[in-house]
């Protein structure tokens, strides 16, 4: 089992340069800026800075380029040839799918795909493969649902987008980041009836469109949920984290003081199922399935030594990347049903035995220009325990000083 953590040596900021890279404070419900001077595409963000006041930045003038005509739908009576444009560029074969053919169901969607009924230059594909502008997609007699009638919401549909706007802590006409609360899964499983890609069915525009997942977090961590309500924002953001130009903070409670203060932890990481449960078990280079995941962690504050708050970068973005990591050094995160495995631990009074894990702040490049910037506020759970241990929120974040690769 591999184990490796280096000491950082973070390197001296100026003190304008910090004072400009401040964010704006977490408070109450709307907690993310819109920051100029970005580029679209792959331009890197500013560096994290410390989190000491509220600051709102300037807004960002955003100027539009020109948007390629509509592909129009087309019903797929028959089979059919189609040429993947540049907005569809880089786009999964079947997000295509679902762009071109609103109402057409996903288990539709694997099926033909599945069968190789589906063809892109003559050649059959994966669901998850990507496409290119300019190629060849031959598509199958297709069937499809009956698109529902853009009009007055129901009742549960208006709760629903009600629940979606409370969460809500950036917004503009391409994106949407959430606040996602600990415990509403992100993506539908077994047995579940209620999670955000189901949610954001209400948001469908006038073409069937609904915005999409960009990445992911658990369902029982709280937090920055990036949400694409745009083909053309979708494929800008994805990119953007397959560059590692999104750059992502967690905030965790830990027990005990990991040493040295501020490091890096590097394994690879391989899923390990049984007929209960998934985890993520430390694996060997060359193993089946294993992926190399990387993380820096730095120490933000101590309460007594029995407990400590550290601030998280992950570089890679593995499943339960920064749990299974910080289990693997000794200091898993507190309420974790999955890796919590300290014999005879006691959680202190006061505290709930809930994941301690936020996903804190998200920065990336916005597609058309300026840099979104979301600051998620501490969950219920986490609140109390910070208010309980005497912890300040408002502390600088030592985890600036984490390198960016």
């Amino acid at each position: 089992m591999s184990r490796r953590i280096k000491r950082m040596n973070p390197k001296p900021r100026e003190r304008d340069e910090r004072k400009e890279a401040r964010p704006q404070q977490a408070r109450g419900a709307k907690t993310a800026g819109l920051r100029p001077g970005g580029k679209p595409g792959g331009s890197k963000p500013p560096r994290f800075a410390g989190e000491r006041a509220e600051r709102r930045p300037p807004k960002a003038t955003v100027e539009k380029p020109a948007r390629e005509k509509p592909v129009e739908t087309l019903l797929p009576t028959k089979v059919q040839t189609v040429t993947v444009t540049a907005d569809e560029n880089n786009m999964r074969v079947d997000r295509f799918l679902e762009a071109r053919f609103p109402g057409l169901s996903f288990s539709h969607i694997q099926r033909v795909v599945r069968k190789g009924e589906l063809r892109v230059d003559g050649k059959r594909v994966d669901s998850k493969d990507r496409l290119e502008e300019g190629q060849s997609v031959r598509i199958p007699p297709l069937k499809l649902d009956a698109p529902k009638a853009v009009g007055e919401l129901s009742e549960a549909a208006q709760k629903t987008l009600k629940a979606l706007k409370e969460m809500t802590i950036y917004e503009d006409d391409d994106v949407l980041v959430l606040n996602k609360p600990a415990g509403l899964a992100v993506q539908g499983g077994s047995g579940m009836t209620r999670h955000i890609d189901q949610m954001l069915e209400v948001m469908r525009d006038s073409k069937g469109q609904k915005p999409r997942l960009v990445h992911r977090i658990d369902r029982e961590t709280s937090g920055c949920l990036l949400i694409a309500k745009t083909r053309f924002a979708a494929s800008h953001l994805t990119g953007a984290f397959r560059s590692r130009s999104a750059r992502k903070v967690y905030w965790a409670l830990v027990p005990g003081l990991p040493k040295p203060k501020q490091g890096r932890i590097s394994t690879f990481l391989a899923k390990e199922e049984s007929e209960d449960d998934t985890i993520m078990r430390i694996a060997q280079h060359g193993d089946e399935g294993a992926s190399h995941a990387v993380t820096y962690y730095a120490v933000v504050e101590t309460a007594g030594n029995k407990l400590t708050w550290v601030s998280l970068k992950p570089v890679t973005g593995r499943t339960h990347q920064l749990r299974a990591h910080m289990e693997h050094i000794g200091h898993p995160i507190v309420g974790d049903p999955k890796y919590f495995n300290i014999e005879n631990w006691q959680l202190p009074g006061g505290l709930q035995n809930r994941l301690h894990l936020l996903a804190r702040r998200i920065v990336i490049p916005h597609p058309r220009g300026g840099v979104i910037d979301a600051t998620a506020p501490l969950p219920p759970h986490m609140q109390q325990s910070w208010n309980l241990l005497g912890l300040d929120a408002a502390r600088f974040d030592p985890i600036e000083n984490a390198p960016e690769e």
